[in-house]
C-alpha cells in the first residue's frame, strides 16, 4: 500500500512555531542519514596525516573520542581546541579549522538524499532533528544545503531524543516519522511517541552496518538499503498500516 499525496498541510508556522497540527511531519537526522559523515571524517583524517603526520592524526581523534563519551555528541571543533592545548606553538593548527569549515558537504550528501526529502515535503512536513554543538553542526547542514531544502526548519539538540517535548511543541503533528541511521535513537523515540511513531532505518554508516549494534535493539518500523529508497519506495506508514517491513 502506498501512502499517495497527502491533501495540503493546514499548519502554518510563525518564527519556527506552528499555529496548528500538521497531519504528518518527516524528521530526519544528519550524518550517515542524509549525508555520508564516515567520509567526511576520513577525508578529514587524511588531511591530519598528511599536513601533521601519523601520530597528530591518532592525537586528535583520541581527543574527539574521549570528548564524544564526555558529551554525548561529536564535537570537531571542540577536539580541536584541546588539541590546540597540546600544542600552542604550533599556528599550523588554523588551517585544521579552515578545512572543517571550508569543507564541501554538500559533495557527501548521499545519492537521493535531496530526492527523498523532496518526496516526503509532498506528504508532510520535512524537519532536521539532529545532535551536535551550536556552532559546527549548523554550519554543516547549511553548507550541504539541507537547511534550504526543509526551508529553515532546523532542529539541533545536545541528546534529540530526550528533547521531544520541545519537537511536539515547535511542530505538533498527528503523527511523526523519524528517519535515522541509529537504532539506539530509533528506540528511544518509539518508546516515548509509540504508535504516534513510525520509525525508518536507512541501513548507512559505520553505525547502521554495525550486526553487534543493531541487535541490540529492537527492529525498527520499516528498514531501507539507502536513503534514496525513501525517494520512490511505497510509504504505508499511517498508524497502523505497517510493520517491520524491509524494502530490498
Amino acid at each position: 500500500m502506498c501512502l499517495g499525496r497527502l491533501a495540503p498541510q493546514s499548519a502554518r508556522y510563525t518564527a519556527g512555531v506552528a499555529d496548528t497540527a500538521a497531519q504528518l511531519v518527516f524528521l530526519f537526522d544528519v550524518d550517515n542519514t542524509l549525508l555520508d559523515n564516515d567520509a567526511v571524517q576520513a577525508d578529514l583524517s587524511a588531511h591530519l596525516e598528511r599536513e601533521f603526520g601519523r601520530a597528530s592524526r591518532d592525537r586528535y581523534w583520541a581527543i574527539f573520542e574521549e570528548l564524544r563519551a564526555q558529551l554525548g555528541y561529536a564535537d570537531y571543533l571542540g577536539a580541536l581546541q584541546r588539541y590546540r592545548l597540546e600544542n600552542l606553538g604550533d599556528p599550523q593548527i588554523l588551517r585544521i579549522s579552515l578545512f572543517l569549515v571550508h569543507y564541501p558537504f554538500s559533495d557527501r550528501l548521499y545519492p537521493g538524499a535531496l530526492a527523498a526529502l523532496a518526496r516526503c515535503r509532498s506528504l508532510g512536513l520535512t524537519v532536521i532533528l539532529s545532535d551536535g554543538d551550536v556552532v559546527f553542526q549548523p554550519l554543516k547542514v547549511q553548507r550541504a544545503g539541507l537547511w534550504d531544502a526543509v526551508e529553515g526548519r532546523v532542529l539541533i539538540y545536545l541528546h534529540k531524543e530526550q528533547m521531544l517535548d520541545a519537537v511536539a511543541r515547535r511542530y505538533p503533528a498527528h503523527h511523526y516519522v523519524m528517519v535515522d541511521d541509529k537504532l539506539r535513537i530509533l528506540a528511544a523515540m518509539k518508546q516515548v511517541w509509540r504508535e504516534r511513531l513510525t520509525t525508518v532505518f536507512p541501513r548507512q554508516g559505520h553505525y547502521a552496518l554495525d550486526a553487534r549494534e543493531t541487535a541490540s535493539w529492537p527492529a525498527p518500523d520499516l528498514t531501507l538499503a539507502s536513503i534514496a529508497e525513501l525517494g520512490t519506495c511505497p510509504l504505508p506508514m499511517l498508524p497502523g498500516t505497517i510493520t517491520n517491513q524491509r524494502l530490498r
